[in-house]
């Protein structure tokens, strides 16, 4: 099968303006040391029978996972969906002038996505969890079941939290459309985040009907970029 023509395209993600004000001190979230320490003994406290650790990757883990990670296998998540929730960024891809939204699981739905294995290495399996943990919002993580081919394994979800000063809902497709086309950080636009999500989605065969539609109208508002203002 063909793949499909995205309207949301490189040349349009340029068009995003850069910021060139000032991050606010902040702007980032505060992560804490001691929380991630923790949180990864409790983990690895709580491992699977079989000793492997896996986290359920649904934006971009899977198409920028690090090196922590080794094998891949596609699977689907019920009791969740992905949505953009996760807000609101102002220093990443987003700034204190044009905040951004990024991905994360929400309540209820269904999910599908890649398990990722989390590898032992050299530094070993707390190290590289420590590192995966650092890298990523410091709420919580719920533990899912991945249903595989061939069965079921449980994995770590980095999951939002309605309850959680990022939890951002509520939002129509097109406000959240508003933000994504405007908001620009430290690591790029939020456009192109969005292009890199739904195009290696694409090549994975995960086709997600809402990212779909957010390039579409994503797409829509770059495009006017080119009219001339009214």
């Amino acid at each position: 099968m063909a793949a499909r023509q995205m309207r949301l395209t490189p040349e349009l993600v340029a068009k995003v303006p850069p910021y060139t004000g000032e991050y606010r001190p902040e702007a980032n979230a505060p992560r804490s040391d001691e929380l991630d320490q923790a949180a990864a003994d409790a983990i690895l406290g709580n491992l699977p029978d079989d000793g492997r650790l896996w986290v359920f990757a649904f934006g971009s883990l899977i198409w920028k996972p690090g090196p922590e990670f080794g094998e891949r296998r596609p699977g689907r998540v019920r009791g969740w969906h992905r949505a953009f929730c996760l807000g609101w960024d102002r220093a990443f891809r987003g700034n204190p002038d044009s905040p951004g939204l990024m991905l994360s699981l929400d309540r209820g739905g269904q999910c599908e996505g890649l398990a990722l294995e989390v590898m032992e290495g050299e530094q070993g399996l707390r190290a590289n969890l420590l590192a995966i943990l650092r890298r990523e919002p410091p709420f919580p993580t719920p533990w899912v079941t991945v249903k595989v081919e061939g069965g079921t394994l449980r994995a770590l979800a980095f999951a939002n939290d309605r309850k959680s000063p990022f939890y951002v809902g509520g939002l129509s497709n097109e406000e959240i459309a508003d933000a994504i086309a405007k908001a620009t950080g430290k690591f790029g636009a939020m456009a192109e985040y969005l292009y890199n999500t739904v195009t290696h989605f694409e090549a994975a065969g995960i086709h997600d009907a809402h990212l779909w539609e957010m390039q579409e109208l994503v797409a829509e508002r770059l495009e006017r970029l080119d009219s001339p203002a009214v």
